[in-house]
């Protein structure tokens, strides 16, 4: 497998809540790539009409994971298929390839991640 790539995007945890957009936006079963204002950057996804957001960077090969396939609740790399649950940043492919997960919540139709 060989090395892990560190996320140099990864964004730093605040407890913040930042709005990135509304509802409608971000149609059921896509991504879309978060970039945030201190260079971090996060893949947000509807699955079914509830939205989550994980670390836009696949650590097999530092690859961004929001425009890849997305089926259900798992996302598959487009560069090499390693798959991610988004609920939980899990990496199905790799024991140790997990990554990390941020909360969403929908106030008044704007979706808004707590970092």
């Amino acid at each position: 497998m060989g090395k892990l790539y560190e996320n140099k995007r990864k964004p730093m945890r605040t407890g913040k809540k930042i709005i990135v957009g509304r509802k409608d936006s971000v149609p059921p079963g896509r991504g879309a790539t978060v970039k945030l204002k201190d260079g971090g950057e996060l893949a947000l996804f509807n699955v079914g009409g509830d939205f989550y957001a994980i670390e836009n960077f696949c650590p097999h090969k530092a690859y961004p994971l929001a425009d890849s396939c997305l089926k259900g609740n798992v996302v598959k790399c487009d560069l090499h298929s390693w798959r991610f649950d988004v609920r939980s940043g899990e990496c199905l492919t790799k024991k140790n390839g997990s990554i990390e997960s941020y909360r969403v919540v929908v106030e008044d139709n704007l979706i808004k991640i707590i970092i």
